[in-house]
């Protein structure tokens, strides 16, 4: 479903992605490791078509984002660090908005079912969402993937600043859609929950792709001790 061909971002001098080349295939669930400047969130924008690449290929579904704009937006969903919602509407009263928007025919009742099979407790599904905290707000930004049918979800740090019970519970998700086919590309400081939810971990620094691997063939300590590693190199 993803895929990055020699993908490159360049600001001036500046290198922020290099030569990219990775996939994630229905089901995968590819976490991508690394500090702050590593690559990243560089790498989700290049496939939101956020930002355009200085040369390579950003496929969906085989289809390049930047020729296909439109088209590959359809089969996405983007869960950010901080997912910004209407703090004056309700959970059930923003994902109407946001299903209207993209033109998903929901009734109310569906989207309130949906609500609470991505874990938002029934009794703040039509409470403001000034009164969510961040794990339900995710929740929301899930509830929407599901009622979009997405077939591909990108995510830039969502678990950061969870408690670990939340944290737990959004994986407990991902793992929901992993079901679903769903491919699902993470970018993530966390080393436990990329081991503990991803199917593919990929480390990176500088804008490079250093290694990657497959999480069942991999322990937690040598996953540790790459990346501290590479990180130290």
């Amino acid at each position: 479903m993803l895929e990055a061909i020699d993908l490159t971002k360049k600001y001036g001098g500046f290198t922020a992605l290099d030569s990219l080349n990775l996939t994630v295939d229905e089901g995968d669930i590819f976490c991508l490791l690394g500090a702050n400047g590593a690559g990243k969130s560089t790498t989700i924008n290049l496939f939101l078509n956020f930002i355009e690449p200085t040369s390579g290929r950003a496929l969906i579904n085989g289809l390049d984002v930047t020729e296909h704009a439109r088209k590959t937006k359809q089969w996405l969903s983007y869960i950010p660090e901080n997912l910004q919602l209407y703090k004056n509407l309700t959970g059930l009263e923003n994902l109407e908005f946001f299903c209207g928007l993209g033109g998903v025919g929901q009734d109310r009742d569906a989207l309130e079912s949906l609500l609470l099979k991505s874990g938002l407790q029934k009794d703040f599904v039509h409470q403001r969402v000034d009164r969510y905290s961040k794990g339900m707000r995710q929740k929301v930004g899930i509830a929407l993937a599901r009622a979009k049918g997405a077939k591909v979800l990108l995510l830039d740090e969502p678990t950061s600043g969870l408690d670990p019970k939340a944290s737990n519970e959004f994986s407990e998700l991902l793992l929901e859609m992993k079901d679903q086919k769903v491919a699902t590309l993470m970018a993530t400081h966390d080393l436990f929950r990329a081991k503990d939810t991803g199917t593919h971990i990929g480390i990176m620094k500088e804008g490079t792709l250093l290694e990657t691997m497959e999480t069942s063939e991999i322990s937690f300590n040598d996953l540790e001790s790459k990346y501290l590693r590479h990180m130290h190199a």
